[in-house]
């Protein structure tokens, strides 16, 4: 089922055009429904055993836990909630090598992924680990013989995202899997953009941990999950977080029901509604790119656009200054990379590891389409990029396109 946003409530005005789905999406009307009673009448602790508030609440619990692992293929005891994406990483990863450090000292992870696992990874070689940050293609993709060459009897853990939130790729993580494996290897991803947005099968898959953002998939922000391989073989990690035993001991913390309800409810209509939406959005995304490129030349597509998320167009407009692009584009809500890192004026790391020249990479937009996104609102937004782009381009450039101009798209 398909729903616009529409106009604000409260004032009724246009909203501002939402492109930035990478970042964070809009709760879902179904999925506050949901919510809502647990924030009033269906208010109890889920660990409150004794009575019938904390056993209707543990019910609920268990339901979204059932929801959570339906999505992502995995056992409802191998769910584990948490925060967010961004709390399952650092459990996923400090736990995991802190709990087995006599295994091995090494961890192994690409140059492209979230702060939330590079930043990891750098705490833990100031602890002493050795840290390998491989390099990616020109396309995004992670080669599996670099990876292969890289792992070996001392590699602790591999952690490859599934879905980069900046140019949306999509990374081989079965067979990344094998291979750490192979060595005897743990194997995390990071799959908050990709949950929800294309099947996914982890206990398949052989993946061991997993990481996952409610807010990324029209759930409530504040709530996540973490994914952890129960059998062939069991994964072991040492809790950072102690007091109470919550979740089996590995994240403590009186439970966030409203929370973890919203997130099953988001995961279930994923799963119901998922390949629709996904054509859906790779309809419109070609439509943005057709509106884009027949507007204006110098377009370079950033990230192999066979291998990427339905929703995503990730895009370089050569001859501009970075540095007005998104002040000129006004309420288009639009985003040059990464939410987390659009406080610093410093190229995205992820374009400068597929070698995107610096100025080029300032000049970037990364769109983020949703399940609200109209296609009058895809027409309105390349038109206006378009508007920006000539205004900003030197006096006398042509902004009509050359279709070879649209570079790495195999």
């Amino acid at each position: 089922m398909f729903y616009s946003l529409g106009e604000y409530p409260l004032f009724n005005v246009k909203r501002p055009i939402y492109l930035d789905s990478h970042a964070t999406t809009p709760v879902d009307p179904r999925v506050l429904e949901t919510m809502l009673p647990f924030f009033t009448e269906r208010f109890g602790n889920a660990s409150s055993r004794t009575h019938a508030y904390g056993q209707d609440a543990a019910a609920a619990v268990r339901t979204a836990r059932e929801e959570v692992a339906s999505l992502l293929g995995a056992g409802a005891r191998e769910i584990v909630f948490t925060s967010g994406a961004t709390e399952s990483n650092n459990i996923a990863i400090k736990g995991l090598a802190h709990a087995r450090r006599d295994r091995g000292r090494t961890i192994v992870t690409t140059e492209i992924e979230h702060d939330s696992v590079l930043d990891v990874c750098g705490a833990l070689e100031r602890e002493g680990f050795e840290i390998v940050r491989l390099p990616v293609s020109r396309d995004g993709l992670l080669s599996l013989d670099i990876l292969e060459r890289a792992v070996d009897r001392s590699t602790l853990l591999v952690s490859v995202m599934a879905a980069n939130n900046e140019i949306g790729v999509l990374q081989p993580i079965a067979e990344a899997a094998r291979i750490a494996h192979a060595s005897g290897a743990v194997f995390h991803s990071d799959i908050a953009q990709a949950a929800g947005k294309i099947p996914l099968a982890l206990g398949e898959w052989g993946v061991d941990l997993a990481s996952v953002s409610a807010h990324k998939l029209y759930g409530p922000k504040g709530a996540g999950a973490l994914y952890i391989r129960r059998q062939r073989p069991r994964i072991e990690i040492q809790p950072i977080v102690e007091g109470g035993g919550h979740e089996g001991g590995l994240r403590s913390g009186t439970l966030n029901v409203p929370g973890i309800v919203g997130l099953g409810r988001a995961c279930a209509i994923a799963r119901d509604e998922m390949a629709a939406e996904a054509d859906r959005l790779a309809a419109l995304r070609v439509r943005l790119l057709d509106g884009l490129t027949s507007r204006i030349d110098g377009v370079s597509i950033n990230g192999s656009m066979s291998a990427r998320l339905p929703h995503n167009l990730n895009v370089s407009f050569e001859g501009i200054e970075g540095e007005g692009l998104m002040l000129a584009l006004g309420d288009l809500a639009v985003s040059p990379g990464a939410a987390c890192a659009s406080a610093t004026d410093a190229p995205s790391h992820v374009l400068r590891a597929i070698g995107v020249p610096a100025a080029l990479a300032r000049a970037t937009i990364r769109f983020g389409l949703s399940r609200f996104t109209t296609a009058e609102e895809v027409d309105e937004a390349a038109q206006r990029v378009a508007r920006v782009v000539h205004h900003l381009r030197p006096s006398g450039q042509s902004s009509r396109t050359v279709n070879s101009s649209v570079q790495n798209s195999a």
